[in-house]
């Protein structure tokens, strides 16, 4: 068999092949889709057994589901940059011991205690999302990254498809308690899984941390990086505003029933999407990406039914997972390998900034004006900072 690293680039679903035939990267791939199904049912979970278990409304239960991931944006540079100086297996042992701390004693906890472990548990949560990325930025050679992170996308499509829906339904069945200690063993199992893998997360595939001084911060928080990083931020906030506003418009029509059929379908045309961007011979740059994204989202506004909902929303789907991939491949780009675990955190970061910000966002917008006005302003976001994050990734410093 041809070395696929030393060998031409190849377009189609080639180019997924030589990626998967790369050293790790098989491994690392399905872990990570396997280690994010857990991590996608967190929300969902914590926020039945806030309102189902412990009694308290859906605004309770909202912030309890967002202390995770407000912990996560203050740990995963933290985390990243403790791979970076003392390696992968030290940061699995902390955030392994954390969550099944956490996972264990949550069922047993009221409201307010949960409330505060939920968030110390977000900064010590093994931040599986920005991991996945590191590996895949020192596993593989920059010339094949774009279908390797398009690959990672369409995962985490998967993982976003499965998640939340396995979540509730084990909530139903079994109860809250049982789901999250559930979770709790996933999430344990993928470190060990990681451990046993130990993955590279440099290029040169020495899990132990470097010695010597550690590149100044100028040095690579560079214009381009903080162009990726926006990017990724309003991509974030288009994609996840639409779907609070498409579920609060399907609420509000009582057609409810539709929103899992709605948000299959659009995660459908997202693999499709990301399946063409990683297999395609060029990739399109980040901000004409970012751009579409939000132009494409903006027709789901004049929606008028769940059908009509459903086929304004493909062209969106289209450009979803292909603009992520894009913003993990243009900052795997520029992150020095001595601080990768930093940018990708930081990336994981900018990730949960756009989650923090669409969420109210689109719910300010439904509330005083409708779900369509929402989709209008969380694409427009999208397009706005495309024209920012343009002239900033054309600069390489």
């Amino acid at each position: 068999m041809p070395d696929t690293a030393a060998t031409a680039p190849r377009a189609g679903p080639g180019a997924f092949a030589d990626v998967l035939r790369l050293p790790g990267v098989g491994a690392i791939t399905a872990i990570a889709m396997a280690a994010r199904i857990p991590a996608t049912a967190v929300g969902v979970t914590l926020t039945l057994h806030t309102v189902t278990t412990l009694g308290h409304g859906f605004g309770a239960a909202g912030l309890v589901a967002a202390a995770v991931p407000t912990g996560m944006a203050i740990g995963a540079p933290l985390l990243g940059t403790m791979v970076d100086r003392h390696g992968l297996r030290p940061v699995l042992a902390l955030t392994m011991t954390a969550g099944l701390l956490f996972w264990s004693v949550a069922p047993l906890l009221g409201y307010a205690g949960l409330l505060g472990a939920a968030f110390v548990a977000g900064i010590l949560t093994l931040p599986v999302f920005s991991l996945v990325r590191q590996v895949i930025a020192a596993a593989v050679p920059a010339g094949r990254r774009r279908p390797a992170f398009a690959l990672d996308s369409m995962t985490v499509e998967i993982s976003y498809m499965t998640g939340p829906a396995v979540g509730s339904l084990l909530t139903v069945w079994l109860g809250s308690a049982t789901t999250m200690r559930v979770i709790g063993a996933g999430l344990v199992l993928a470190g060990i899984a990681l451990w046993r893998l130990d993955p590279p997360v440099r290029a040169d595939g020495d899990g132990a941390a470097r010695t010597g001084p550690r590149p100044p911060l100028r040095s690579w928080l560079t214009r381009p990086l903080v162009g990726a990083l926006l990017a990724v931020t309003a991509a974030v906030i288009a994609i996840m505003g639409t779907e609070f506003a498409f579920i609060a418009a399907l609420t509000s029509s009582g057609q409810a029933w539709a929103i899992a059929l709605v948000n299959a379908v659009w995660c459908l045309a997202s693999l499709l999407g990301g399946f063409l961007y990683g297999s395609a011979r060029r990739g399109l740059p980040l901000p004409l990406l970012l751009a579409a994204l939000g132009l494409a989202t903006l027709p789901a506004a004049l929606a008028w039914s769940w059908w009509s909902l459903l086929f304004l929303l493909l062209p969106a789907g289209l450009a979803t997972a292909s603009t992520l991939a894009a913003g993990s491949a243009a900052i795997g780009d520029l992150a020095p390998d001595r601080v990768r675990g930093l940018v990708t955190g930081l990336q994981g970061s900018a990730t949960t900034l756009g989650i923090a910000i669409a969420t109210p966002l689109a719910g300010v917008l439904v509330d005083t004006a409708s779900p369509g006005v929402a989709m209008l302003a969380c694409g427009s976001v999208a397009v706005v900072a495309a024209g920012v994050a343009a002239p900033l990734l054309r600069v390489r410093t």
